[in-house]
């Protein structure tokens, strides 16, 4: 009968690029699939779920509090929201209208990525500070902390700060201008895993907020996210994310994740409740989340070098096409590089990625240098049996 997917007329593709989002995320392990299978057999309240998972996320991340969301960028919309209202629920009725609140978010300029729209859903400005000259060949500068401190008025909600190994300014200068203003700081390390120790990397710089993507490395569920961060903020993010048609006089949360005698009623839905997470989801991504940071960045590396190596070996031969295996500084994943020859070989990068995606199986490759003809390989989501796939269908082609 083959596969679900093939039963469902769908197709299956040869995954090279990694845990996208458009490519459906991780492949689950077992044992996380097996988790989310057992916790769909029975009903639980999740505001008590959601204090447990927060528990273990705050042990691993050394934060004061934790909350699965659905995925990262809902991480930052809520976060940007609780650091908006606080633990007032009048105004988390009224988002995402904030007139009368402060409404602004300070973002380095260089830090702006279509992923923002997330915060902007809030109901806020984005205020851009600086001017990126290292990223246009202008010059070296990029935003320094002084801009971010000087931008700050009585209307700034919070700094959100995009996080990888060249982002700049450092978080611990963003984190300490803004919080002698009294400005929290909401940090998206969406894909910032690998190495495991930027769990706790961020929280112990300063950062109020957190958000990890639970979908990519961590091999949790697609649809989840992890944040984590101060107590208070947190507490706001569950009560404008959790099912609220309840009567506050009947409504006992746990205490560990909402302090009910600091509010003076629950709020209605929040801003938050399109971006629903389930049982399933919330149970799947603590076990994938404790089989991360069990299996160690060492064995994970070694188990991607291995695939890397292989592949390298298999396209070696390849004619008009050099291989060669990268790993870029702070983000230990190892990727193959096959730059081809144009002219020589008479196929440009993007028609060579185009019959790769139309082949049956359909392959699909890292595109972000095609235009200079350069292809890549990533290791985290192929299977047993890809390598042969891929080298065979691009012998295929380039020999023909």
């Amino acid at each position: 009968m083959g596969n679900i997917y093939e039963r469902l007329g769908v197709r299956t593709i040869v995954n090279a690029v990694g845990p996208a989002t458009r490519l459906s995320g991780s492949i689950l392990p077992e044992a996380v699939a097996e988790a989310m299978r057992e916790a769909s057999q029975f009903c639980v309240n999740l505001e008590e779920l959601q204090a447990w998972a927060g528990g273990v996320i705050a042990e691993i991340t050394g934060a004061e509090a934790g909350y699965v969301t659905s995925g990262a960028a809902a991480g930052q919309m809520l976060g940007v929201a609780a650091c908006v209202t606080g633990l007032d629920p009048g105004k988390m009725n009224r988002l995402p209208d904030t007139e009368g609140m402060a409404n602004e978010v300070i973002i380095p300029r260089s830090h702006r990525n279509f992923y923002d729209h997330a915060i902007r859903a809030v109901g806020v400005r984005l205020v851009e500070v600086g001017i990126s000259d290292r990223f246009t060949g202008a010059g070296v500068r990029d935003t320094e902390a002084w801009e971010i401190a000087d931008a700050i008025t009585d209307r700034t909600a919070a700094v959100a700060y995009v996080a990888n190994v060249r982002a700049l300014p450092p978080l611990r200068e963003v984190v300490a201008v803004a919080h002698a203003r009294g400005v929290p700081v909401v940090v998206d390390a969406a894909g910032q895993l690998p190495p495991a120790s930027n769990l706790t990397r961020f929280v112990s710089e300063g950062a109020d907020l957190v958000c990890f993507s639970g979908g990519k490395a961590v091999r949790g569920p697609q649809s989840s996210g992890i944040l984590c961060g101060r107590r208070d903020l947190i507490a706001a993010v569950a009560l404008q994310h959790l099912d609220q048609d309840v009567f506050f006089e009947l409504w006992d949360p746990p205490r560990s994740l909402i302090d009910k005698e600091k509010l003076p009623g629950a709020p209605q839905h929040g801003i938050g409740r399109p971006c629903k997470v389930g049982k399933e989801e919330i149970v799947g991504l603590i076990t994938a989340l404790r089989l991360f940071v069990a299996e160690g960045d060492e064995a994970r590396k070694a188990g991607w070098e291995t695939t890397t190596a292989a592949l390298a070996n298999a396209l070696g031969d390849l004619p008009h096409a050099q291989v060669r295996v990268v790993v870029n500084p702070g983000r230990p994943v190892p990727m193959v590089w096959l730059e081809v020859d144009e002219q020589a070989a008479g196929i440009t990068g993007v028609d060579l990625v185009r019959q790769l995606i139309a082949g049956d199986p359909s392959i699909h490759v890292n595109t972000s240098n095609v235009y200079e003809g350069s292809l890549g390989f990533g290791p985290m989501c192929l299977k047993e049996g890809d390598v042969e796939v891929i080298s065979g269908r691009l012998h295929e082609l380039l020999e023909g």
